[in-house]
C-alpha cells in the first residue's frame, strides 16, 4: 500500500471529462473496432474518472465477451503502481457525501447511489454516514467506497462500520476489490452480448 496521503482529488471538483454519452447496449465488436480515442470515451469512465484504465487495455484487443474485458481491465488496475491505485480509489465520491450535495456525481455514481436509497436518507440517517465518511477517510485517507448496487442504506452503513475494523492493508485491498465490482456493473449495463 502506498505512503499515507490526503486524497487531493477530493478537495477540488473532478477534472471535465471527454467521454460521450454512450447509449446501453452497444455490442464487443464495436468496442473491439474502435479506434484509441473512441475506445477511452466508450470505456473511459467505467473506473471512476481515470480513462487511463481503458488506455491500458486498448492494446488487448480483441476482446471476446464482457468477462473477458472486465478481467483485463480489473488485471490492469492490479498491476498499476500503488499510487496509481490510490489515486483510483481517491477518484472515488464519498456515498451520500459532499459531491452529492453539491450535485458532482457522474451518472453513474449518481445512478447507483439512488438505487441503494442513498438519496432518501433521513437526517439522521445522513448524520450516520458523514460521520462514518469522515472516520473512514481519517484512517485511510481515501473514501469509502461499495458497490451498492443491490444493497440498501442499512447495508451500506453496516458495511462501513465493519470496515472501519480492517487494517490499512486489508481495506486498500478491499476498496480496489469493490472498485473492481463497480466496473463489472457498469460494463454489463454498457455492453450487449
Amino acid at each position: 500500500m502506498p505512503a499515507r496521503r490526503h486524497c487531493a482529488s477530493l478537495d477540488r471538483q473532478a477534472p471535465a471529462t471527454n467521454y460521450i454519452i454512450v447509449p446501453m447496449g452497444i455490442r464487443i465488436d464495436e468496442i473491439n473496432h474502435s479506434d484509441p480515442t473512441h475506445f477511452v470515451e466508450l470505456l473511459g469512465a467505467i473506473f471512476e474518472h481515470s480513462p487511463w484504465v481503458a488506455e491500458l487495455v486498448y492494446p488487448q484487443r480483441p476482446f471476446t465477451s464482457r468477462d473477458e474485458l472486465h478481467q483485463v481491465m480489473a488485471a490492469a488496475v492490479r498491476r498499476a503502481p500503488a499510487v496509481q491505485r490510490m489515486a483510483l480509489l481517491c477518484q472515488h465520491p464519498e456515498l451520500a457525501g459532499r459531491e452529492a450535495d453539491a450535485g458532482t456525481l457522474t451518472d453513474d455514481s449518481k445512478r447507483e447511489q439512488a438505487g441503494a436509497g442513498l438519496n432518501q436518507c433521513t437526517a439522521d440517517e445522513l448524520l450516520t454516514i458523514k460521520a462514518l465518511n469522515q472516520a473512514y477517510r481519517a484512517k485511510f485517507d481515501f473514501p469509502f467506497i461499495i458497490a451498492v448496487t443491490g444493497l440498501d442504506k442499512f447495508q451500506i452503513i453496516a458495511a462501513m462500520q465493519k470496515r472501519l475494523d480492517n487494517s490499512a492493508e486489508l481495506e486498500f485491498d478491499a476498496a480496489i476489490g469493490e472498485v473492481e465490482k463497480i466496473a463489472r456493473i457498469r460494463i454489463d449495463a454498457l455492453i450487449d452480448e
